[in-house]
Parts: structure tokens; sequence; C-alpha cells
């Protein structure tokens, strides 16, 4: 028997962007996205959408994007929030809350976004801060009610700067 050599397998790279896992090495540093979640707000509802973190979520499948808003005259409003979630004596709550507006217009297949944008408020959240300075009344309203049903022991435990953002 001639003695052969295994060929050895390549490591593929990785990007653990939601991991609790803890590691050394490349990649170290990457964001941890876990204690993050995503909420669409459009036409007045808010509802949790996990596919917003990679840009897939229900009203952004299909559509392309510019950066321009005169590319979408028909467009409506709709948002992504970013809202993360930590944990403190009390329990879990709402730690961190950031609002990103998009243009939609669904029959056109276009949209408007600024990536920038959205990934800074999302780093922002991550950093406990609230930024929901580009919703209107109806969309706080849509986001305080889904953050309380959604988990209202969460909700008692946040702090009152988001309550007060949210009446």
């Amino acid at each position: 028997m001639e003695n052969q050599e295994k060929p050895v397998e390549k490591k593929k790279l990785s990007l653990n962007v939601v991991s609790n896992k803890e590691h050394k090495g490349f990649g170290a540093g990457s964001i941890d996205l876990s204690q993050v979640a995503c909420v669409i707000i459009d036409e007045g509802e808010a509802y949790i959408d996990v596919g917003a973190m990679h840009a897939k979520s229900k009203i952004e499948k299909g559509i392309k994007f510019s950066p321009d808003k005169a590319n979408v005259p028909n467009g409506r409003p709709a948002w992504i929030v970013w809202v993360a979630v930590d944990r403190n004596e009390n329990g879990s709550y709402y730690a961190g809350a950031t609002s990103c507006e998009m243009l939609i217009d669904t029959e056109a297949r276009r949209g408007w976004k600024l990536l920038p944008d959205h990934v800074n408020r999302l780093d922002a959240s991550l950093k406990r801060k609230y930024m929901l300075d580009n919703i209107g009344p109806v969309e706080k309203e849509a986001l305080r009610k889904l953050l309380v049903e959604h988990n209202a022991e969460w909700w008692d435990h946040s702090p009152q700067a988001l309550k007060d953002l949210l009446v």
C-alpha cells in the first residue's frame, strides 16, 4: 500500500456576527449582534423581522435601493428600528433603540435608504443609545405597543428615557 497523505482542508472564513461565543484570532472584535432585534415599522404597524439584519426583510425583498431619494418619488415611508436588549440586576430590558428611515415603492420595486446611516444607527443601538428622532407619533405608538406586547417585563425594566420617547 502506498502512503497517501490526506489533503489538508483549508478553514473557511466565517464572520461570526450572531454568536455568543468568545474567540481570539482573526475576526476577534467582530460586532456581536445576538442581542439586537430588527423591527420594521410600515404603514403604522410594527413587527419583528430578523431578515432586516441582512437587508432581506419582507418589505426589502425584491427592491432595488438607491441613495438618491429622487429615484423613489412614489415611495412610502418605512423604518427599521434596531432594538438592543441587555440585562442588569433587575433583569432584561430594552437598552438601545434607533430608527432608520427608508422609502419603499413596492409597485416600481424601488427604494431609498442610506446604508451608512443604517450602520451608524445599528452601532448606536449596540452602544445603548436611543435615537428615534425620525419617526412620528403613529410610528412611536406602534413601536411602544410592539415592545410592550413582546415582553412587558422588559418594558417595565427599561429606562424612563425610552418610555418618554415613545409617549
